[in-house]
């Protein structure tokens, strides 16, 4: 017998009252939000094999954790692309902070590959410094077969552990022989620069200060990084990205109030501009070092390149026990590119990122979207 409209709810509700329950439950745990975990071995099956791959790109760093990615599979080729909706087109015009990210992600493939005993093929199709918004943009395609031995699995080892540190360093140097052994994975496209001098770290500190007093003069450009701005941590969890006031270096009173802190409409909002100012430019103080990436002139693939040598770079730190955040506000303004490539003596050279390293206990992992809701398949 068929039941229809509210008498079959009423009649079928008691029955299914315990699956409803568990359905709810697993909706909030779904293991899509939290992918913190990659697999041994790359998997026999095609599809498979390509999903473990895309596992390892999505625990890349990104911009805001915006996560600017889509990954596309067909016939053994899987593509990375640009996710417009996932970009910011004020606070990141030319798409330099979105292009690094997509470079890191592909960083985490290729080793991942590589790891896994696969030889991998890249194809890049950059399109540089002309962002068209609006559009999915293809960053590069991969392609994969097996190899005489597998490599990377140091870098490997660590990407689930990779993080950037949002906490205040304790001051000690990094040992000569750690700074030339992270030094050495920017390779030859990208270049990088080091300061250690206490002075030196203080300077940078106060152009950090400035940088992001300027960001948040553009309350227009705040307001649009403010979409990516969780209350929480469970806040984050739910949405799957973003990045709390403590991720950003918002400490003391403002971080209890940054939803009004951060919101350029707010009447709290200078406090919040002036305390975010002065967080990052203790943090950086209390760095042992800090390091600039940049490439010797622009070029259409550049921040691709320059987010894969980041990439390695946060890696080899995760194996060193080295703390990392790059530091995105000196980046962003033009005038402060020049006065920190002055500071690094990189006169001439693009600015890619400003890194500050140190030691400190590393935080939690945050959230990330799952593979099935940035991936697409075709099998056919």
């Amino acid at each position: 017998m068929v039941l229809g409209g509210a008498a079959a709810w009423t009649a079928l509700r008691p029955a299914l009252e315990p699956s409803l329950v568990w359905a709810k439950r697993a909706a909030g745990t779904l293991p899509a939000l939290q992918p913190w975990s990659l697999p041994d071995a790359l998997p026999q099956a095609p599809v498979e094999a390509a999903r473990a791959l895309i596992g390892a790109a999505i625990l890349a760093p990104s911009h805001m954790n915006s996560q600017p990615w889509r990954f596309e599979v067909d016939a053994g080729e899987l593509r990375l692309l640009l996710d417009a909706r996932r970009t910011l087109p004020l606070d990141d015009p030319d798409q330099r902070f979105a292009q690094i990210s997509l470079g890191a992600a592909l960083e985490n493939l290729l080793i991942a590959a590589r790891a896994w005993g696969q030889h991998p093929t890249v194809r890049y199709l950059p399109w540089g410094t002309s962002p068209r918004p609006g559009m999915s943009l293809t960053v590069a395609t991969v392609t994969w077969q097996p190899a005489e031995r597998a490599r990377d699995r140091l870098l490997h080892g660590v990407i689930t552990e990779r993080r950037s540190n949002p906490h205040g360093f304790d001051g000690r140097e990094i040992t000569i022989p750690n700074r030339g052994q992270l030094l050495a994975q920017v390779g030859e496209e990208v270049r990088a620069h080091w300061l250690d001098d206490r002075d030196d770290i203080h300077a940078v500190a106060d152009l950090v200060h400035d940088a992001v007093r300027a960001a948040m003069s553009d309350r227009a450009a705040q307001a649009e990084r403010r979409e990516w701005l969780r209350s929480s941590h469970s806040d984050a969890r739910e949405h799957g990205d973003g990045v709390t006031a403590e991720r950003l270096g918002l400490g003391g009173p403002a971080r209890w109030i940054s939803g009004r802190a951060m919101s350029p409409k707010s009447r709290f909002y200078g406090f919040g501009a002036s305390s975010l100012a002065k967080g990052q430019r203790d943090l950086v103080r209390s760095s042992g070092a800090v390091a600039l990436l940049t490439l010797p002139a622009r070029s259409d693939a550049g921040w691709i390149l320059g987010g894969q040598a980041y990439e390695r770079f946060a890696l080899r730190c995760a194996t060193l026990g080295i703390a990392q955040q790059p530091l995105s506000a000196p980046i962003a303004s033009p005038r402060h590119r020049a006065i920190l490539a002055r500071r690094f003596r990189a006169e001439g050279e693009e600015p890619l990122l400003l890194v500050r390293l140190g030691h400190a206990k590393p935080p939690d992992a945050t959230p990330r979207r799952g593979v099935a809701l940035v991936s697409t398949y075709r099998t056919s």
